[in-house]
């Protein structure tokens, strides 16, 4: 089989970035020697664990790429809001004492996750591929990592931001649909995000552009495979199916709770982050999503030590348990069965 044009794979397929935890080395491996492009998650990564990460992944000598997390350019929530939010999910931080002041006091007023020091690493230690999510990056970024010798794809949810990543000088797009798992990609935190067809956003974003697209969002298996590269993506990517594969570094929280049946539906919030996110809908969810400001990182920086309490304590009802709406199909086993099982009839 010739390889795809945009990633250089064997296989038209991807493991989408998974920042938290679930993206490893051992499943970046794992995935790029079944056939498919795998790309780390720089996201929530100091630069030196970035670093450290990048360095391994080209001593296993398969293309990858790094996924970095835009900086917000919307103003900070307001902090009376903030504080309001903080009253709000009080009980759920005192069930595992944690105390919300001294988060909130800890909330910083900004925070770009090592913005320049991981664009500065990306240029010195160049990958095959750099992709960029929450937003559009400079054109300055964007032309020293093409200078670099990098692919700069850029995640977009609308023709619309499809339209500007084409003008920032973009090697392709990410045409991520609201049936992902985890953070939506949207510029736009504010707006709300729907729960459309993959192949639909797709559909509408290859007719307005010439640039290359890669599809994510809601695959469950190779139909969703086969629709998409149908609706004219050149590659598919996958994040949710291999949160229970065995080289992901998936809680066992949220392991446990994809094929937990309490869990009947996903729905899209900014309860967890301040950012619209899909996640498993849970007691967290229900109790607080439609008081959750719009807020992204200081939203996430209030409630990171109440949700890494809850994984470690089993409690999935305040976990953030991210997952796209074909978490069903997520299997416990190798990520190459995943790979094997997606690349069926291709």
């Amino acid at each position: 089989m010739a390889s795809t044009t945009l990633l250089g794979t064997d296989l038209p397929l991807a493991a989408a970035p998974m920042a938290g935890g679930p993206t490893t080395l051992d499943l970046l491996a794992a995935t790029t020697d079944a056939g498919a492009f795998a790309f780390l998650a720089g996201g929530y990564q100091t630069p030196d664990a970035l670093a450290e990460q990048v360095r391994r992944a080209h001593d296993h000598a398969r293309p990858f790429g790094v996924n970095l997390f835009v900086p917000a350019t919307a103003p900070a929530p307001d902090p009376a809001a903030l504080a309001a939010y903080a009253r709000r999910i009080g009980d759920d931080a005192a069930a595992h004492g944690v105390d919300l002041d001294a988060a909130l006091a800890a909330v910083p007023a900004t925070d770009d996750d090592g913005w320049a020091a991981k664009i500065d690493l990306l240029r010195r230690d160049p990958v095959p591929v750099v992709s960029f999510t929450f937003g559009p990056p400079a054109v300055a970024d964007v032309g020293a990592l093409r200078a670099a010798g990098s692919v700069v794809l850029v995640t977009v949810t609308t023709p619309q931001e499809a339209a500007a990543a084409e003008e920032l000088g973009a090697d392709g797009l990410v045409v991520q649909g609201p049936r992902a798992g985890g953070h939506s990609g949207t510029w736009d935190p504010g707006r709300s995000v729907g729960d459309g067809a993959t192949a639909d956003a797709v559909a509408a974003v290859v007719a307005g552009t010439r640039l290359p697209v890669v599809a994510a969002g809601g695959v469950d298996g190779a139909p969703a495979v086969a629709r998409l590269l149908r609706a004219g993506a050149q590659a598919v990517a996958v994040g949710t199916l291999l949160l229970r594969a065995d080289e992901a570094g998936t809680s066992a929280t949220h392991r446990d709770a994809l094929a937990d049946p309490r869990f009947t539906t996903t729905a899209v919030t900014r309860a967890f982050t301040g950012r619209p996110a899909r996640a498993l809908r849970n007691g967290f969810l229900v109790r607080h999503d439609a008081h959750a400001p719009v807020g992204y990182p200081q939203v996430h920086h209030l409630t990171r030590e109440l949700r890494r309490r809850a994984a470690a304590a089993g409690d999935a009802d305040r976990l953030h348990l991210w997952a796209g709406t074909g978490y069903r199909s997520a299997a416990a086993g190798p990520a190459a069965d995943v790979v094997r099982g997606l690349a069926a009839g291709l």
